[in-house]
């Protein structure tokens, strides 16, 4: 085996370690011993594969987002469904892995506000992280409209709207420890049903 394929195969085993410590501890708690106590390597060895706690929950997010826009993708190009039934889908898959998600959401939700606290803009770094997940929404938006199975409104407002209820699913389980998010599901499928194009 290569060095170069056994230094990645021992990155995303530190990630995976690490990222078990971030939900353990959460973000102010978590320091760069625990996860190289966890990993079971010294603090010295974890510094040849990341610089600081910062950049290995950096790198810990972006796998489970690229994992998760990934389904989406997957979801979004796999069938034949109409345009609502995809988003339908793409809805149901993400507000389920939010709710299965609660404990690290819960640590990204803790981060974002520390990040605040020292004057970053967080907002930015969010629309950052989930560009490519619009961009999938808008894409089936807009083959719908194109088909004539969705009504002409804003891409963007629709996008938008997909948001503000996972914004609504990931409130709900991190910050009141709800995971019942059925009734989110049912205002999503609702507003989908209003989107389609009378025939």
């Amino acid at each position: 085996m290569s060095v170069t394929v056994e230094h990645e195969k021992r990155r995303k085993e530190i990630l995976e370690n690490a990222l078990d410590v971030f939900v353990e501890e959460g973000y102010a708690d978590t320091t760069f011993q625990k996860i190289a106590d966890r990993c079971g390597i010294t603090r010295t060895i974890l510094y040849l594969y990341f610089k600081n706690k910062r950049e290995v929950f950096m790198f810990s997010i972006k796998r489970f987002t690229e994992k998760l826009e990934a389904e989406i993708r997957l979801v979004a190009t796999s069938d034949a469904s109409s345009a609502c039934e995809t988003l339908e889908k793409l809805a149901s898959l993400v507000i389920a892995r939010c709710a299965e998600q609660a404990k690290l959401l819960s640590v990204i939700v803790g981060y974002l506000e520390h990040s605040k606290k020292s004057g970053t803009d967080v907002g930015d770094r969010v629309r950052r992280r989930t560009i490519r997940m619009r961009h999938i929404i808008a894409g089936v938006v807009i083959v719908g409209q194109k088909r004539g199975e969705l009504r002409k409104v804003s891409v963007a407002a629709i996008s938008d709207f997909f948001y503000a209820i996972i914004e609504a699913a990931i409130f709900r389980v991190v910050v009141l420890g709800n995971g019942d998010t059925s009734d989110l599901e049912a205002a999503m499928l609702l507003f989908f049903e209003g989107l389609k194009a009378s025939r």
